[in-house]
């Protein structure tokens, strides 16, 4: 098999890491591989903020609902949205950007979450364990201020990077009928929905979730205790302040 595409099929969400540090040349080979991501125009709207310093990475756990692998891995890398950087030299070169509206952020958030995954491929290529943090998005505000983003950037997703200290199994996917349509989006019917969730419903870890989670089913835990909807009002509205605040929403 192809070492890329064995790499990317055996895929695994580390939460566990060995102390060890990521050598220099490693870690510089890693994110170069990112940087050679796709990218809207080759502008290259995203900038990388690593993090080693053990201190921080503290308070960076906090503000990542306290998932201890922050503070346990090595690395920490924050992906952002980053218009700041072009949005200056446009202006140094006589052209009036016109960057501050919802656009040029869903461009440059795409740009930085193509990084993100390059880095990560990379990452694992080189025998490194990665495990992307969802927190990043609903504290946006609180990273700002703990990195000192200026106007015109936005932290979208963040990445701890080391070296497995676990060998979990793969986590189960939908199957090609679930996500694959030919041609044309072919809408699922009941009986659909039924045959593409039937093996995720029916895993032993499935029902020890609806166990512990007191539900009936593994719909309602994602509807009501992982992602509920006020939860995702509450962070809307954080979000959409952050893209305000951070001059990406003059859409007039």
């Amino acid at each position: 098999m192809n070492e890329t595409i064995e790499t990317l099929i055996k895929h695994r969400t580390i939460r566990q890491y060995k102390s060890d540090d990521i050598p220099e040349n490693i870690l510089n080979k890693v994110l170069g591989a990112g940087i050679r991501a796709s990218t809207t125009g080759n502008m290259q709207v995203y900038s990388i903020i690593v993090t080693k310093d053990k201190e921080r990475k503290k308070e960076i756990c906090k503000l990542q609902f306290n998932q201890k692998m922050v503070e346990q891995a090595p690395v920490v890398l924050t992906f952002c949205a980053d218009f700041n950087r072009f949005n200056k030299w446009c202006k140094q070169r006589n052209a009036e950007p016109g960057y501050d509206n919802f656009l040029s952020f869903f461009t440059a958030a795409i740009d930085a979450l193509l990084v993100a995954q390059n880095v990560c491929v990379a990452a694992e290529s080189e025998g490194l364990g990665i495990c992307y943090l969802g927190p990043t998005i609903y504290q946006a505000d609180k990273l700002i201020e703990f990195f000192n983003l200026p106007k015109g950037v936005v932290p979208v997703t963040t990445v701890v990077l080391g070296y497995p200290d676990e060998n979990p199994d793969l986590v189960d996917r939908l199957p090609f009928k679930g996500v694959v349509h030919n041609e044309e989006y072919k809408d699922y019917s009941k009986e659909d929905i039924d045959k593409i969730y039937e093996y995720k419903e029916n895993l032993e870890q499935t029902k020890d979730l609806i166990e512990e989670n007191e539900v009936d089913n593994l719909a309602q835990i994602f509807a009501y205790k992982r992602y509920k909807k006020e939860d995702n009002v509450h962070f809307s509205k954080v979000l959409l302040k952050v893209l305000k605040d951070q001059g990406f929403m003059n859409n007039e």
